[in-house]
């Protein structure tokens, strides 16, 4: 049996126990450390330079010190003999550090949590993976899993389409055969028939992403609409003469977000814009044979004066956007004309079309 120390929230029964089942625990006391974030505000572990932190002491077999090293390797920890307070004695134990001491502090938020808690199956199912490579990967990791919660919350109507219960998919295998930013995942399974039988086991792929938000920007006192335009490589994987796109503002929902909140997060990021009402528009999968992907579209209602498009992006991610400020009627003729070439903007022009007397309505000429 050995003794380890875990903080954070890896601390939290709750996550810990996914990993390593009810295992026995006593407080524990680090000196000289503090909590920090990594990736991006999604995970946190100790780091030098700190008064201490709280923690746990657990008592693991050897199965289940294996799972929690590979666990907490993939999140970027770093093994390390240290000693803990334990009551009114030392005791030297592993733990794991953080390797950034720059790192800001880490404060809890409850959908952190719950993304991570949803992330630990898909590391452990990844036991045997370079932890490292999982490190790299956590991001992403991250934002499906928030997703799976996000999609677990829908109340999936069916007024037409079948009602679901439990055992109308099983799933008799899972790999994943690329995984980078993205991934992509097969499983082998069988689906509930519409005659109440099940399939034949068949092999079915995805390409695996997360929630992401769109939003298009209006001004209905001067009926004008501010679009984006970048590269992107689809368009030019398939050969496309024109790789630039004329788009809606759009981006991923990160842990802890709402779609709300990255839309606002994002048209800062991509316009330098600050928005007021987002109007919901639809919410969709825009290829469900292909992609997980579910987006949450909107119309952003704010103030567009001249001189407010110009070029923005994120600095470190190559990003090179240029805003498009233009007539509501100029964004109709470039969707007929095809020019607008995706879907979320030609869905959310069309819903825009449909209310635009109304949105006009509500605002009083200068």
């Amino acid at each position: 049996m050995t003794e380890c120390f875990v903080t954070g929230p890896m601390a939290d029964p709750s996550l810990y126990g996914v990993v390593i089942g009810p295992v026995p625990a006593r407080p524990a006391w680090l000196d000289g450390h503090r909590l920090a974030t990594f990736a991006g505000g999604a995970v946190a572990h100790p780091v030098p330079g700190g008064e201490g932190v709280a923690g746990l002491v657990v008592t693991l077999d050897d199965s289940g010190r294996d799972r929690l090293e590979h666990v907490m390797h993939s999140l970027g920890g770093q093994g390390r003999q240290m000693t803990v307070r334990v009551g009114e004695t030392e005791r030297t134990l592993r733990l794991w550090c953080g390797a950034e001491t720059g790192a800001p502090d880490w404060h809890p938020r409850a959908a952190l949590t719950d993304a991570l808690r949803a992330t630990l199956p898909d590391i452990l199912a990844l036991h045997g993976t370079d932890p490292a490579a999982i490190a790299r990967r956590l991001v992403p990791m991250l934002v499906r899993a928030a997703s799976r919660l996000r999609a677990g919350m829908d109340p999936a109507p069916h007024s037409l389409r079948r009602a679901p219960s439990i055992g109308d998919v099983a799933v008799q295998a899972r790999r994943q055969p690329y995984a980078n930013f993205f991934a992509v995942e097969e499983l082998d399974l069988s689906f509930r028939r519409f005659d109440g039988s099940m399939s034949p086991v068949v092999n079915r792929a995805a390409f695996i992403s997360g929630d992401a938000v769109t939003l298009l920007p209006y001004d209905a006192r001067r009926d004008r609409v501010l679009v984006i335009e970048q590269f992107r490589p689809g368009p030019h994987m398939r050969g496309d003469t024109n790789p630039w796109s004329l788009e809606a503002i759009a981006g991923r929902i990160d842990p802890g977000e709402t779609p709300e909140a990255a839309g606002r997060r994002e048209a800062m990021e991509e316009a330098g814009l600050t928005l007021g009402a987002l109007l919901p528009v639809a919410g969709y999968y825009p290829s469900p044979a292909a992609k997980i992907e579910y987006l949450y579209s909107f119309v952003a209602l704010c103030d567009l004066p001249d001189g407010a498009a110009g070029v923005f992006g994120v600095e470190g991610e190559a990003e090179d956007i240029r805003g498009h400020l233009i007539p509501f009627d100029r964004l109709m003729a470039l969707v007929a004309s095809g020019e607008v070439g995706n879907a979320p903007l030609i869905l959310t022009a069309l819903w825009l079309q449909r209310e635009r007397t109304r949105l006009r309505g509500t605002v009083s000429p200068r």
